[in-house]
């Protein structure tokens, strides 16, 4: 772990002659299954990067990918339901998720290597709550690293370093180009998560959740959604933004800002922007609808991902 940032570095592949290929996988919490779907298309291109650095949901599946284990958590995320998602839910004051357990679920699929002995190089980036500075994540425990990184405020519970506790790392830096840069990358692929974000509510789950879990539903409603259309199928007259509407919105106009200063002093060669406004903060159950929306921000920017290696877009 470092808490300052350090300059970047050339880098190349084992032939010295390509430059080294960085991906920044940026924070956007269920809405970071897109970024399966974008590291899927990229082999299929041909494309690997050398470097990943991940922020949030971005470095859990950096991680998975990083640890060559992206299969495992492809096809957790694609079995994951609402009743799955309940058993991650933890009603104690300062927190909705367990971080204890979401965290068990993932050392059951990716184990806990130490980052410098990952067969790919790996970064992420927490947020030091007492000093509002990034610290970035580059040796030591995987999953200490991605713990730190995911801890949303609210969400998840703090951890413990830096100068006293960490947070989510979206809060300093949502789309770590400048962290993939320092790990070596000379060229850099970004995926932003939250580029459509600003000036929507959170939507809601269209299917109720069963009557067992309605008192749980009622907890969980600014999260996992409500209903677009009364009974008769007619539109609902139009309600104030619950309290957590209003956090959660917030934190995306700040997240997008944050997003549009850092890369505008530090610009990626490719910036992937997943169309995912639709899904709200905890729709983990879509996995299958947001790998895919992943897989086609690729396919829209094939002919400059290409280009970004060197290579000629194919006749068709």
């Amino acid at each position: 772990m470092t808490d300052e940032p350090i300059s970047a570095e050339a880098a190349a592949t084992a032939d010295g002659h390509v430059p080294g290929l960085g991906i920044a996988l940026g924070s956007g919490s269920a809405r970071g299954w897109a970024h399966i779907g974008v590291l899927r298309a990229l082999e299929e291109l041909d494309i690997e990067p050398h470097f990943v650095a991940g922020c949030s949901i971005g470095a859990l599946v950096g991680a998975a990918w990083a640890a060559q284990r992206l299969d495992a958590l492809e096809e957790w995320a694609r079995d994951m339901d609402w009743w799955q998602i309940l058993r991650f839910v933890d009603f104690r004051a300062g927190a909705l998720v367990a971080g204890d357990r979401l965290l068990q679920a993932f050392a059951e699929r990716i184990g806990n290597p130490r980052i410098e002995d990952l067969p790919r190089r790996f970064a992420c980036v927490a947020t030091d709550l007492a000093q509002g500075r990034e610290v970035w994540f580059q040796e030591g425990s995987l999953l200490a690293a991605v713990r730190a990184s995911i801890a949303l405020p609210g969400i998840l519970h703090p951890v413990a370093g830096g100068s006293g506790w960490l947070v989510d790392g979206g809060l300093v830096n949502p789309v770590p180009v400048s962290l993939a840069r320092a790990q070596g990358a000379t060229r850099v692929i970004a995926v932003n998560l939250n580029g459509d974000l600003v000036g929507r509510y959170l939507l809601r789950r269209r299917a109720r959740a069963p009557r067992l879990l309605e008192p749980f539903a009622q907890r969980l409603q600014g999260l996992l959604g409500r209903d677009d259309t009364d009974e008769d199928g007619d539109a609902p007259p139009a309600s104030p933004p619950s309290l957590f509407e209003i956090v959660v919105s917030s934190m995306n106009v700040m997240q997008d800002r944050i997003t549009r200063s850092r890369m505008a002093g530090d610009p990626p060669d490719v910036l992937l922007a997943p169309r995912l406004g639709h899904l709200a903060l905890l729709d983990f159950h879509r996995a299958e609808e947001a790998i895919a929306i992943g897989r086609l921000a690729v396919e829209h920017n094939r002919a400059a991902l290409l280009d970004l290696v060197g290579r000629p877009l194919e006749e068709e």
